[in-house]
């Protein structure tokens, strides 16, 4: 039972956090069909800025103006690059975020150095909220999740029933009409474009002080993010959001399993055959638990090519 409530608890905050993170891609991947590979990058750009500016400002400042900053530099990107290459079709855009997530790590390798800084939680956030056998569960991890929420509350009211909403769904679909009608399109998808990068950068203000800031973490959590866009199915935020808690949910399960496909087969006097298959077999499950998240994706692509909530063709 032990086993069971803390890897829901821990999947749980897991897979708000990577909707946080996969939110904005799913927002620009899914209406703008712009392939942001720089995309976790400026998730990483928002953990660097806010541990930068709570060391001057304080966490809450911190919290506030660094998804700003990354916010102006996705509208900088998508102004003067994107924009440039976006006629020439994917490949462009594909190549040109992926050379500017390399830019941005080696630029953060360059300013704070290649290991880890020690970006915490302020003390105000760090209390046990209950204990659950015999384990304190802290606040901080409450509050990431519940920012997670907040964030899919707000942007799932601001598309669905504003007026903002209504250009920007129909800009996707129809922007000579939209121009015609007199809105600035290029202004819209920038719009869009500052808007996940905010997402991204205020998820790594809060998430940056729950896991670690480090040169590689927008690497790490580059390629889940675009699998959750993909399972999800692109531009449904209701998809992203059950395919990060699936992930996280599983990942979790995954990581506590300390058995492996031998001991499972050992149960039916199998366990001989098994071990002469390889590491394999006798390797503990937790060791393929990163695997999930990809292993995810193939099997709810076999059922439902379009993703969980996409629209098929």
């Amino acid at each position: 039972m032990e086993f069971f409530s803390v890897s829901v608890l821990n999947g749980a905050i897991y897979g708000l956090l990577l909707f946080a993170v996969s939110a904005g891609l799913t927002l620009i991947f899914g209406m703008m069909g712009v392939i942001n590979f720089a995309h976790a990058s400026f998730y990483m750009l928002g953990a660097y800025l806010a541990y930068s500016l709570s060391g001057v400002l304080g966490f809450w400042w911190a919290l506030l103006l660094a998804p700003l900053a990354v916010a102006a530099i996705g509208v900088g990107v998508e102004k003067y690059m994107l924009r440039r290459v976006h006629r020439h079709g994917h490949a462009h855009e594909l190549l040109l975020t992926f050379g500017l997530a390399f830019v941005f790590e080696e630029l953060m390798k360059m300013l704070y150095g290649n290991y880890a800084v020690n970006y915490r939680p302020p003390p105000a956030l760090q209390f046990p909220v209950f204990t659950l056998f015999s384990t304190e569960y802290q606040f901080y991890r409450i509050f990431v999740g519940l920012t997670a929420l907040l964030m899919f509350a707000i942007l799932f009211y601001l598309l669905r029933y504003t007026r903002v909403g209504i250009v920007v769904r129909a800009a996707v679909r129809l922007p000579g009409m939209v121009g015609v009608l007199g809105h600035n399109v290029p202004a819209v998808f920038m719009g869009v474009f500052g808007l996940g990068a905010w997402m991204a950068g205020l998820a790594g203000a809060v998430g940056g002080a729950l896991l670690t800031t480090n040169p590689n973490m927008a690497l790490e959590l580059g390629v889940i993010v675009f699998v959750v866009v993909v399972v999800g199915g692109l531009g449904s935020l209701e998809g992203a959001l059950i395919a990060s808690l699936s992930i996280g949910l599983l990942t979790s399960f995954a990581v506590g399993l300390d058995f492996s496909v031998a001991d499972v087969m050992g149960l039916v006097g199998l366990r001989d055959q098994a071990s002469a298959l390889g590491d394999l077999m006798t390797n503990k499950l937790s060791t393929y638990s990163g695997a999930i998240p990809v292993l995810l994706m193939l099997v709810v692509l076999l059922i439902r090519p379009a993703g969980l909530l996409g629209e098929r063709n």
